[in-house]
């Protein structure tokens, strides 16, 4: 069992606490879920709030477990307060990216704190790249974490230009670039002592905007 921080069961009982309320309650649910034309109609707030909602236990859960591995990477080299500022921050850049490719899109919506851990994951990734990941499934195999975190991202690029299934994959991406994003602006070394990896890491987001520049997503 990882040692949890303050922080991070603060971060879980609020996303347990509403994503309950929105089982138990749909008109909750759907005031404050991520929805495009309220949140155009001006209701911003569901920017952030959607990130604490869940569709069920098993979404919450999968999030939690996540959240529950790599948070402690996160505030081992930042402290609780740039961890928070992190999470947050890929939070809303989930939401906002997630504004940006479907302004035309009225009926989307969305829940989940998918961008808000995907971006604790990918700051985890870059400030500790090398650390073994391994499948639930096959815990016997392992590859290290940048090669999962480049693969995920084109993975949802390929699931943003499918619109495959019912996944937020570009709330992912928002929260991958959030995460990405302030830990660098928090740990500019990381040019220096990891060049590769800081490299390595910024080819999907590249990829994902000249896609998106030349009208292929």
């Amino acid at each position: 069992m990882l040692n949890l921080h303050i922080a991070t069961i603060a971060i879980m009982a609020a996303n347990v606490l509403v994503s309950l309320r929105g089982f138990n309650n749909m008109a909750f649910f759907d005031r404050y879920k991520f929805s495009i034309s309220a949140i155009q109609a001006g209701q911003r707030e569901r920017m952030a709030t959607s990130g604490f909602l869940h569709v069920d236990f098993s979404h919450l859960f999968l999030n939690m477990f996540t959240l529950y591995f790599f948070a402690p990477v996160v505030i081992g080299w930042f402290g609780s307060i740039k961890f928070l500022i992190i999470y947050f921050v890929s939070l809303l850049a989930g939401s906002l990216l997630a504004l940006v490719f479907h302004k035309d899109e009225p009926f989307y919506s969305a829940v989940g704190a998918s961008g808000a851990v995907m971006g604790v994951l990918y700051a985890a990734i870059l400030l500790n790249p090398d650390m073994p990941l391994s499948f639930i499934f096959i815990p016997m195999i392992s590859i290290p974490a940048y090669v999962l975190g480049i693969a995920y991202l084109l993975y949802s690029i390929w699931g943003m230009k499918s619109r495959m299934g019912n996944i937020g994959h570009t709330a992912h991406f928002g929260g991958a670039i959030g995460g990405y994003a302030t830990t660098l602006l928090f740990k500019p070394e990381l040019f220096v002592t990891d060049t590769l990896i800081v490299v390595l890491l910024a080819i999907p987001i590249i990829i994902l905007f000249v896609l998106d520049k030349m009208g292929k997503i």
